[in-house]
């Protein structure tokens, strides 16, 4: 990487074009983008230390783990599970 295409320059252009739909910040070698879309299906979150990697992501994001529907409810019981349980499964 050049000092014209530096990750600060790059960060800056990432912001600029994806700005709206993701939160994007450096940590050390790791790209970092949070989704602002809360109701969104795909992931809510990409690291990459690979910037082309982390750029097709943010084009194109992987889809999210579980059921996003589930939070809502979460958020209402203070994060407790809704099955009343707090550490897992039943044991049996």
């Amino acid at each position: 990487m050049s000092a014209k295409t530096g990750p600060d320059i790059l960060l800056r252009l990432l912001k600029s074009h994806y700005g709206d739909q993701w939160s994007i910040r450096r940590h050390g070698r790791l790209w970092v983008a949070t989704t602002t879309n809360a109701d969104a299906t795909h992931a809510p979150t990409l690291i990459e230390e690979n910037v082309e990697v982390f750029a097709n992501q943010l084009e194109h994001p992987p889809n999210g783990i579980g059921n996003a529907d589930l939070l809502p409810a979460r958020i209402a019981q203070g994060g407790r599970r809704i099955g009343g349980t707090e550490d897992g499964p039943p044991e049996g």
